[in-house]
C-alpha cells in the first residue's frame, strides 16, 4: 500500500501525533511510541514516527524541519527491527504502515511509520521487562499506570467504568429500599402498582444512559448491585467503598494555622452527603448590606448555586477507587473543594482554566442521577454555572488546580467581605450590616445512622 505523507503538514499538526527521531538510537523507543499511538488515549486517531528528521527554530523563531535522512542500510535495519518487534512483542500485534521520503541529501531517505488508532489496548514487552501499556501524553510516550491505565482500559472497553461495575461483596439486601423509593418519587417514575423491587431486576433500566441497578452473576445468578447503586442507595456504602465519605472543616482565619472552628466527617449515601454538605455550606451564603452603596447595597459572600455546583462536582466526578475523602474547607476569605483523582481523560488544566472544557463523565451513572434529582446541572454546565453565578454577584472568578491525585476548585469571597472581621471577632464596620438570606439555621445535627461526627474544636 502506497502512503503519501507531507512532512511540512505533519510539522503543523499537534505534537501529540508526531514523534521526530533524527537518529534511531533504540528501536524500542519507536515501537513503544507506535503502541501508544495505537492505544490513542487522547482520541486523536493515531500518529506518526518520523526517523531521520528533526524540528528546530529558524532565525525568526519559527519552526522548520531539518531533513537529515538515514542511509539505505540503516533504513532497512530500522524497518525490519521495528516491524518484527511490532509483531512479536506487541500484544495484540501491530502492523504499522511504512513510507520513505526524500531527504535534503540525495543519498539518504527519511523513514516514516504511520500507526492508526485501534479499538484494543496494546501492551509492549520492552526487552526482558514485563508487558506494559504505553500512552501518549503531550510530546512524550510514557507507561500508563494507575489512573491513566484505568482510563485507557475503560476507553478500550477492556474494563467497565467504576460506577457500572457490580459490587461483588454486596447483595440486593444491602440496598435501602426506602432511599430508592424516595429517589424514584423525586424523579417522578415511582408508581404504587409497580413498587420498588421491580427496579432491582437485571436489565431494568431507568434510562438508556445508565445500566440497570443490579446485575446477575453468570454462574450463580446472584443479583449484585452496581457500585453506583450502592453509593446512592446502599445501607452502609462505606462498608463496600471505604473512601466514599467527606470531610468538612471550617477555619476562622485564612489558613490552617488558625484553630479549626468546626470539623465534620460525613458518611452515608452520596445523597446523604450532598444534603448534609449543602446545609453546612449555606452558612457561607451570607449577605452584607452597605447602606452607603446605593447602586449595590447587598453583597453575597458566595452565591448558593456556585457553592452547590462546586460541591456536587467534587462528589460526582471524583475517583472512588481511591481511599481518600472528598474535602471541603471553609476559610475566612474562600472555600476550597478538593476532589480525589486526576482530571478525566480529555480534560486538561489549561482547558479548565481557560473555560474551554469539553464535557466528560468519569461516573456517568452518578452524574445522571444527580442531575435528575436536581442536585446538579446537566452535562457540561456545572463549571459554567459556577463562573456565571460568581460573576453575577461580583465575586472573583473561581480558581482551578489539578494534579495526579486531586482536582481543586476555590471560590473566593466577595471583596466587601475582606473588610469584615474573622469569625469570633468584632462586628463589621458601622455602615455594613451582615445578614443571612431567609431564616437563620443552626448547625445540623449528625445523622443517627451512618451520619456525621463533628462539633467545635
Amino acid at each position: 500500500m502506497t502512503v503519501r505523507i507531507d512532512l511540512d503538514q505533519l510539522a503543523r499538526r499537534e505534537s501529540e501525533q508526531t514523534e521526530w527521531k533524527e537518529n534511531v538510537a533504540d528501536s524500542n523507543d519507536v515501537v513503544a511510541t507506535l503502541s501508544a499511538f495505537a492505544n490513542d488515549l487522547q482520541n486523536l486517531g493515531g500518529g506518526y514516527v518520523v526517523c531521520g528528521a528533526r524540528e528546530e527554530k529558524d532565525e525568526h523563531g519559527f519552526p522548520r524541519l531539518v531533513r537529515v535522512g538515514l542511509t539505505a542500510n540503516r533504513i532497512k535495519e530500522v524497518e525490519n527491527v521495528v516491524l518484527t518487534r511490532c509483531r512479536e512483542r506487541v500484544s495484540p500485534p501491530l502492523a504499522p504502515l511504512v513510507a520513505e521520503i526524500a531527504a535534503d541529501d540525495p543519498s539518504r531517505r527519511i523513514l516514516v511509520f504511520l500507526q492508526p488508532a485501534t479499538g484494543t489496548a496494546h501492551t509492549f514487552r520492552w526487552d526482558d521487562d514485563g508487558a506494559k501499556h504505553f500512552v501518549r501524553v503531550s510530546r512524550s510516550t510514557i507507561e500508563a499506570r494507575n489512573g491513566l491505565l484505568k482510563d485507557l482500559l475503560v476507553r478500550k472497553r477492556a474494563l467497565e467504568p467504576w460506577d457500572r461495575r457490580p459490587c461483588n461483596a454486596a447483595t440486593v439486601n444491602d440496598i435501602d429500599l426506602l432511599a430508592l423509593r424516595d429517589a424514584l418519587q423525586r424523579m417522578g417514575v415511582f408508581t404504587l402498582d409497580r413498587g420498588v423491587e421491580s427496579y432491582l431486576v437485571e436489565g431494568v433500566q431507568l434510562s438508556p444512559f445508565v445500566p440497570s441497578l443490579c446485575v446477575a452473576e453468570p454462574l450463580s445468578g446472584v443479583l449484585r448491585p452496581r457500585n453506583y447503586a450502592v453509593l446512592l442507595f446502599g445501607r452502609e456504602p462505606q462498608k463496600f467503598i471505604p473512601g466514599a465519605f467527606s470531610i468538612y472543616s471550617a477555619y476562622s482565619g485564612k489558613d490552617r494555622t488558625d484553630p479549626v472552628a468546626q470539623r465534620f466527617e460525613i458518611a452515608g449515601t452520596l445523597l446523604d452527603q450532598a444534603g448534609r454538605l449543602q446545609k453546612l455550606l449555606e452558612a457561607e451564603a451570607v449577605t452584607l448590606y452597605d447602606k452607603t452603596n446605593l447602586r449595590a447595597p447587598n453583597a453575597e459572600k458566595y452565591p448558593r448555586r456556585a457553592l452547590q455546583e462546586a460541591m456536587v462536582n467534587a462528589l460526582a466526578h471524583r475517583d472512588y477507587e481511591l481511599v481518600d475523602p472528598a474535602r471541603f474547607t471553609s476559610y475566612r476569605d474562600r472555600v476550597e473543594f478538593l476532589s480525589p483523582g486526576s482530571l478525566p481523560v480529555g480534560v486538561t488544566l489549561p482547558d479548565l482554566q481557560s473555560r474551554s472544557v469539553t464535557p466528560r463523565w468519569r461516573n456517568q451513572a452518578l452524574a445522571w442521577f444527580l442531575a435528575r434529582l436536581q442536585l446538579a446541572q446537566a452535562e457540561g454546565q456545572g463549571i459554567q454555572t459556577i463562573r456565571s453565578t460568581m460573576k453575577a454577584v461580583g465575586c472573583p472568578p473561581p480558581l482551578f488546580d489539578a494534579s495526579e491525585v486531586s482536582v481543586a476548585c476555590v471560590l473566593r469571597a466577595h471583596p466587601r467581605f475582606r473588610a469584615t472581621k474573622p469569625r469570633g471577632g468584632r462586628s463589621a464596620p458601622t455602615n455594613v450590616v451582615k445578614k443571612r438570606k431567609g431564616k437563620a439555621k443552626s448547625a445540623p445535627k449528625a445523622r443517627a445512622k451512618g451520619g456525621a461526627r463533628g462539633g467545635k474544636a
